[in-house]
């Protein structure tokens, strides 16, 4: 039977539609504390003074902890392996609480008491007196060099990095055309429908543990034990299912906060949620970027020449510090071909909330400038949009000059293929072209790639235990964390496809717990099915190996012969059936002179990567005179491998384009300028699209099988957020002429640039 490729259903979806399931919030321990923080109300500074005095006497508090009261070192966030090299760990550079205010909701105090209402009283009675710094706000503010530095010693520049190949200004001189662009890209937050929540306790011999809505449960057990100054092996980390994370449930925020509050109430458990206002802006965002791209061309479009300089505005702590502005850097080498090209870019502290991972990890950033450019070059040539990118794209069999990754595979030009077939290109282009009144159509595409997990930059290793129960049926369990995006279900059919049993035979057990879950570094980077997926293989082999061999022993059958197939021992050339699965389980356990349980536990050091593509093709009606856009059809194509789930696939595809529809057209954080106040952390003001603002989202799967894979498959759940935005951009300048060179493309900033350019 093939289960892998099948849209078998997802193992807890019933139990989710019906409410069974627990999160964090859900979970409640006997003598439970609960938490919150105070933040402060500047965004640059210092703390002067502060009383906590009345917080402490209000009847029904239990602990009131400042600034003053924590460990005095730093430690990171963000949730990257550790590295034994000094020079390649995260920057440490955060504090459980502080007295240097570095944003608008910076950490200066917590409260404990016994339920969030008298916690929050307790909040009111806190005084506090501020030395406050001029912010720094802007890539302008960050960059002067009189700016008062956020962190000391820092100059406000977190990283810079930059490469070069070719000889760049030899090949801009023989080049026929130069263009040069600007693109800017703004601030937004992932709005999982669950907000950051822990809880923590101390047992009786001292360890601490944690129950976390998190991406990285063992990350998370090695930050918290730096940030209270621990062995690790004294924190343990239990997660139970997640309401969705996108990457900013990829840093440990909450949990040592949690964690050292329990230390201050004997152990008791103090339970640490955000509220959603918290969430926008306590927790982390994607970056807003700054690109500046020149590129130049020979007559018929091809690319000779390129240089990029890409600014990533950090906010006020590192978190991931540069490694997305370098990912976006090597994006621009990575997409398409250029015989010259140069590249910098840095990465800048600044008073705002702390940006991190979010799906894409800044490939929708530099995807939206590059695919705008490669757009407004075809438009200044006249030349097709597609035949552009077909000129200049890489070809399977590329090899990254610096990382050394080779494309083994590469389906962009039949994604290509099939989205102009579906959106009917050709036609209406040539309709398209002459247009006059208020409301216009027109029709844009963009291509991406985005590589599958981290190697070679950071390690991949994960691991997974199988044992095979009584009835022939197998118990499976990951380090891999299970955060809504269905990976429960994927390796499940992976372990029944390899061993040869039914999918219902399979149990996973979808809570980590640092203690007895196989080591993984968690979920991220789309690497589930790539690298989780070959340690899920590397375990379901051994179980049938030795599955196998005992069914050999028993029945006297060469081993060489034998296959699994349904739950049952057949003959390999005709499928014949021999003896059920069960039998041989049974004996396992029982036989009283060869009883061994069929057990696997395995660890996979993954050390290669895929890059997987696609593209996204766009038709819009652009209002005029109100600047509104309306997506009349959009498709999603992908080149994602072998799909494992198809069902399972697509949704991911839906997902992850309406989060790329709301960055293109409606979501931004916004900031006072001057104070940098947050204006619009709620879902009131953050204009999040609704199910009635989404359109029919068509997808399309180009199916190659890379021979890195432990099924064929590549990445697929961060790719269909990437390449919205610049689509949809490009049908605005398909339908209006006018180039929008900044997301969110609201109706506000269309109109402007309408009216600037003498179409109103």
């Amino acid at each position: 039977m093939q289960i892998i490729g099948t849209s078998v259903p997802r193992i807890d979806g019933l139990s989710k539609v019906c409410g069974k399931i627990q999160y964090v919030d859900d979970l409640y321990l006997r003598d439970m504390l609960y938490a919150k923080i105070y933040r402060s109300t500047i965004a640059n500074g210092r703390v002067k003074a502060i009383d906590v005095s009345e917080a402490k006497r209000l009847p029904g508090v239990e602990a009131v902890i400042t600034f003053e009261d924590v460990p005095a070192h730093t430690f990171p966030t963000a949730g990257h392996p550790f590295s034994l090299d000094p020079t390649h760990q995260d920057v440490a550079d955060h504090s459980i609480l502080t007295g240097r205010i570095r944003y608008w909701g910076d950490e200066i105090a917590a409260v404990v008491a016994v339920d969030e209402l008298t916690a929050e009283k307790a909040l009111k009675l806190i005084k506090v007196e501020y030395d406050e710094y001029p912010s720094v706000l802007t890539l302008s503010d960050a960059l002067d060099e009189s700016a008062v530095e956020i962190h000391q010693g820092s100059n406000n520049i977190i990283k810079t990095t930059s490469y070069k190949f070719g000889e760049l200004e030899q090949s801009f001189v023989e080049c026929d055309y130069i263009l040069e662009g600007q693109y800017k890209t703004s601030i937004v937050q992932h709005c999982a429908m669950e907000n950051h929540s822990a809880f923590a306790y101390t047992d009786q011999r001292g360890r601490i543990i944690i129950y976390s809505s998190t991406q990285i449960p063992h990350i998370c057990r090695r930050i918290v034990g730096q940030a209270l100054g621990m062995p690790w092996g004294m924190i343990r980390v239990v997660k139970p299912y997640v309401g969705g994370g996108f990457g900013s449930k990829q840093d440990v925020i909450v949990e040592p906060i949690a964690a050292f509050l329990s230390t201050k109430v004997a152990g008791r458990p103090v339970k640490l949620e955000l509220t959603r206002e918290e969430t926008f802006i306590a927790t982390r965002t994607r970056h807003a970027m700054e690109y500046t791209l020149k590129s130049g061309v020979a007559k018929d479009g091809t690319l000779l020449a390129r240089k990029a300089n890409i600014f990533s505005i950090n906010g006020a702590y590192a978190s991931h510090g540069h490694s997305i502005a370098s990912k976006c850097a090597a994006t621009i080498r990575v997409q398409y071909k250029q015989p010259a090209i140069e590249c910098s870019a840095t990465t800048v502290y600044a008073n705002l909330p702390a940006a991190g991972a979010m799906r894409g990890y800044g490939i929708p950033q530099v995807n939206f400038a590059l695919e705008c450019h490669m757009d407004d070059l075809a438009y200044e040539l006249g030349i097709d949009p597609i035949d552009i990118r077909l000129k200049n794209l890489h070809e399977a069999g590329f090899v990254d000059p610096l990382s050394g990754v080779k494309a083994h595979t590469n389906g962009v030009r039949e994604c290509i293929r099939k989205g102009r077939e579906l959106i009917n290109w050709t036609n209406k282009r040539s309709c398209y072209k002459e247009q006059s009144g208020n409301k216009r159509r027109g029709v844009g595409m963009a291509c991406f790639y985005y590589g599958t997990a981290t190697y070679p930059v950071g390690q991949e290793i994960a691991g997974a235990r199988i044992v095979l129960n009584q009835d022939g049926s197998v118990q499976l369990q990951i380090g891999a964390t299970e955060i809504g995006q269905g990976s429960d279900t994927v390796f499940a059919q992976m372990a029944a496809e390899t061993i040869g049993i039914t999918f219902d035979k399979v149990h996973i057990i979808t809570e980590q717990d640092t203690d007895i879950t196989p080591f993984d570094t968690g979920s991220y980077a789309s690497r589930q099915t790539y690298v989780s997926g070959a340690a899920v293989k590397k375990a379901a082999e051994e179980i049938k190996a030795k599955i196998l061999q005992r069914a050999s022993s028993m029945t006297d059958i060469p081993l060489q012969t034998l296959d699994t197939d349904m739950d049952w021992i057949v003959y390999k050339h005709s499928r014949e059936k021999i003896k059920p699965l069960s039998d041989v389980a049974l004996d396992s356990y029982y036989n009283l002179k060869t009883a061994a349980p069929i057990t696997a536990d395995v660890s996979n050091l993954t050390r290669t990567n895929a890059f997987a593509y696609g593209c996204t093709f766009a038709e819009v009606e652009v209002d005029i005179l109100t600047g509104k856009v309306a997506v009349m059809e959009l498709y999603n194509i992908h080149d994602s491998g072998k799909i494992i789930n198809p069902q399972l696939a697509e949704g991911q595809v839906h997902g992850g384009v309406s989060m790329g529809l709301g960055y293109a057209l409606y979501e931004q954080l916004l900031f006072d300028s001057k104070s940098g106040k947050p204006l619009n952390n709620n879902l009131l003001d953050y204009k999040l699209m609704t199910a009635s603002d989404t359109p029919e989202i068509g997808v399309a799967f180009v199916e190659t099988y890379d021979p890195t894979a432990p099924f064929g498959n590549k990445a697929l759940g961060e790719p269909p957020a990437i390449s919205p935005a610049p689509a949809i951009r490009n049908a605005i300048l398909n339908a209006t002429g006018v180039k929008i060179n900044e997301v969110p493309m609201t109706p506000q900033r269309l109109f402007e640039a309408f009216k600037e350019a003498g179409l109103i």
